[in-house]
């Protein structure tokens, strides 16, 4: 009884320590920010942004160019005007301030959501071919090691060269 309690203790170790080897080889890591970086799609994406940034920049300059004019001008002739005319022209400034704020704010916005649908699809067809590495080399589990992403120790199997393969990277 005593060599029958003795022998599946020494089988439940094994099979613990076989468990927890498997475990281990079944997880690896890849920065995901860096293999989106190393894609070439990644590049036209950012010049892409960067016109658009371009575009809005120039008219919001433009906008604000006119602003001062309007202001300069309307300073100068203050005291050749009644006070109504300058009470109007004080409201169609406040009026152009507050059209500049809100064309920066949507212009921001914009941004945002164009960085959004240009950057998903870089994303999408970077996850599939991880996917793909990690289902081909029977890993369960892979973590994003980008920085900041909350993992603190990669000693696992680094996927981002195999992954940079399977892109054609």
């Amino acid at each position: 009884m005593k060599k029958i309690k003795s022998l599946l203790i020494a089988i439940a170790f094994v099979i613990g320590a076989t468990s927890f080897v498997n475990a281990q080889s079944e997880m690896a890591h890849v920065d995901t920010q860096a293999l989106m970086e190393s894609m070439p799609e990644m590049k036209a994406a950012q010049n892409q942004l960067e016109k658009l940034q371009k575009t809005y920049d120039t008219e919001i300059k433009a906008m604000a160019k006119e602003f001062e004019t309007k202001v300069q001008q309307y300073g100068n002739e203050e005291g050749s005007k009644t006070q109504e005319e300058n009470e109007k022209r004080i409201l169609e400034v406040q009026g152009m301030e507050k059209n500049i704020s809100a064309y920066r704010q949507q212009a921001m916005e914009d941004l945002r959501k164009k960085e959004l649908d240009v950057y998903q699809p870089i994303l999408d067809k970077a996850r599939a071919a991880i996917q793909k590495v990690a289902r081909d080399q029977g890993i369960n589990y892979v973590m994003d090691a980008t920085a900041g992403s909350g993992l603190l120790l990669a000693d696992g199997k680094d996927l981002l060269v195999d992954v940079k393969k399977e892109l054609g990277i």
